[in-house]
């Protein structure tokens, strides 16, 4: 309540701009957060043309209206800027939305193993189109630390869902997946089967067969293919990951790893002005290669989109424990050497590589990194880049660093490193971190925001969906408070004002794409996107932050999202 009563002392300052031009639509009734320090709630909005043209008291913005004018009520809801994704995947919760839910409680009922098989087998009942346009039965979402078995799905467990059409389920992380027998066979897995590099095929116990879980690049040598539809396909998984993101509150998203075929899926839905949010590519670096040198390639959108940079996948999953650490796991996994840490994911001089050409293109690079070992990879790649290319203001951005050592935290902030954070982990796997990959005293420091706050770093926060829903209000909630699904609190002193846990979700991720100019705060000449919440986060307890819903989310004046 301190906090909104300092905020509050601001709000009278006069900030309005007048506009001899009548104006489009405005907002008032309910506080207005511009997520500016000098004038933080403000009593009205005016719009015209898709920007925002005055802002302050309501007394100052009501004569600008004409008879054209639409005046919103916002009947005491909150305004504030449309949320800018730090990093997820649209493409991926487009796909998660046409596959079977296997997440567990709260997003989903996959609790255990005959939970997967039933919700299988209700999905493809039900949908037997994309059983034939897949050519599988698909679900997304298993994890095996919400499983009551604890243990990852095997190819038999898939086995008694179908031995005749092939299945495979997405680990909620989207670093692993699951096979049945049908899917191995199809996809050319079986005892002969080498590890790929930055892969793993597990085996059955005492033998060389494939016991039907695939990590990281064998994973990929099945999920790229099942992602890459036809075209009417790609667009429709497009359209559902935009209507997800908006009902979230998301005026901007982020393909967070595109393949080619999502790129041309996003520029040709974008040349025909059907976008209804921003979205921002980033092509993996050496699968997508070809689109980094697309003209859309730019800092600037055509028709809503556009190609970033260049994504980079360090390592893997730290819940999935591949993730490349400094040190093993707190309980490693099974039939693992002792002192197994995880792995990379490329072959060495791959990463150098690709990084020095990055900057000797002027390309943003986003890097993957969870791990401990994964981050200095980042962190000595991006310094000797620097060093041969000196003066680039390329913004390169740490995504994740769940494992993020104090000591890495200056040399991220002197290399000018974004840090896009993972604290939306504390709910999620915050109790398997205590548990099972960290311990109980390291697990505090997972995606440490307090470390770099107190640095006075920018940082975004994250979904990362489609490895959970792109759920704004459990990403506010999870920063502020660091609660697990147990009620545990992981690291109280990485616990973040509301303030500015809304910063990094409005426009610090702005400045990470670049787009600060445009979005992230409400002030004269940014673009008019906006979300409402239900109430106002500054004003109710932060331990019912998760109880906020997003009522509306308004893409440059229009409405894109409407609650029923």
């Amino acid at each position: 309540m301190l906090e909104f009563s300092l905020l509050l002392a601001f709000a009278a300052l006069p900030t309005a701009t007048q506009t001899p031009v009548a104006v489009d639509t405005i907002y008032l009734g309910g506080p207005i957060l511009t997520m500016t320090d000098d004038a933080p709630v403000v009593e009205a909005l005016a719009v015209r043309e898709g920007r925002i043209v005055a802002v302050g008291e309501r007394a100052t913005i009501e004569p600008m209206r004409s008879p054209s004018t639409r005046v919103i009520d916002l009947g005491g809801e909150t305004l504030l800027p449309g949320f800018v994704d730090s990093h997820g995947h649209l493409m991926g919760v487009g796909f998660q939305s046409l596959t079977a839910n296997l997440l567990a409680a709260p997003d989903g009922e996959g609790n255990d193993i005959a939970a997967l098989q039933r919700l299988l087998r209700e999905w493809a009942d039900a949908n037997p189109d994309l059983v034939e346009a897949f050519g599988a039965i698909i679900g997304f979402g298993w994890d095996e630390s919400q499983l009551a078995e604890g243990r990852a799905p095997t190819r038999e467990d898939l086995d008694a869902v179908s031995t005749e059409v092939p299945v495979y389920i997405v680990h909620t992380s989207g670093h692993l997946g699951a096979a049945n027998s049908k899917a191995l066979e199809t996809y050319g897995f079986s005892s002969e089967s080498e590890d790929p590099p930055g892969g793993v095929i597990r085996r059955r116990a005492g033998s060389s067969e494939p016991d039907g879980v695939l990590e990281e690049a064998a994973h990929f040598m099945i999920i790229f293919p099942l992602l890459e539809q036809e075209d009417a396909f790609e667009e429709r998984m497009l359209l559902a990951g935009m209507e997800t993101y908006a009902s979230f509150g998301f005026t901007t998203g982020q393909e967070g790893r595109a393949a080619d075929s999502q790129v041309d899926t996003l520029a040709r839905v974008a040349a025909r002005d059907g976008l209804t949010i921003d979205v921002v590519a980033y092509p993996d670096f050496f699968t997508a290669r070809a689109s980094l040198d697309l003209e859309v390639h730019r800092r600037t959108y055509v028709g809503g989109f556009r190609v970033g940079g260049a994504k980079f996948g360090i390592d893997g999953s730290p819940q999935g424990k591949t993730a490349w650490r400094d040190r093993p796991y707190y309980v490693q996994p099974e039939g693992v050497n002792p002192a197994y840490c995880g792995y990379p994911a490329y072959e060495p001089g791959a990463l150098s590589a690709g990084i020095a050409e990055c900057y000797e293109r002027g390309w943003q690079l986003l890097g993957h990194a969870n791990g401990e070992a994964a981050i200095d990879a980042l962190i000595t790649n991006v310094a000797a880049a620097q060093q041969a290319f000196p003066g680039q203001d390329l913004r390169p951005v740490l995504i994740h660093g769940q494992f993020l050592r104090a000591d890495q935290v200056p040399r991220i902030d002197e290399l000018d490193i974004f840090p896009s954070l993972f604290p939306m982990h504390t709910f999620y796997w915050g109790d398997w971190h205590r548990d099972q990959t960290r311990g109980p005293v390291m697990a505090d420091d997972i995606s440490p925001t307090g470390w770099v706050l107190a640095r006075g770093m920018r940082f975004g926060t994250h979904h990362d969906a489609p490895v959970a829903l792109p759920d704004s209000i459990r990403v506010l909630d999870a920063t502020v408070t660091r609660r697990s699904r147990t009620g545990d609190i992981l690291g109280a002193e990485h616990r973040v004002p509301v303030w500015t846990a809304l910063k990094a979700m409005t426009i610090w991720p702005a400045y990470q794409h670049f787009e600060e100019a445009d979005k992230g705060t409400l002030e004269v000449g940014k673009l008019a996107d906006f979300v409402v919440l239900s109430a106002n986060p500054l004003e109710v307890d932060p331990e019912t932050l998760d109880q906020l819903e997003v009522r509306r989310t308004i893409k440059r004046d229009r409405v894109v999202y409407e609650a029923e």
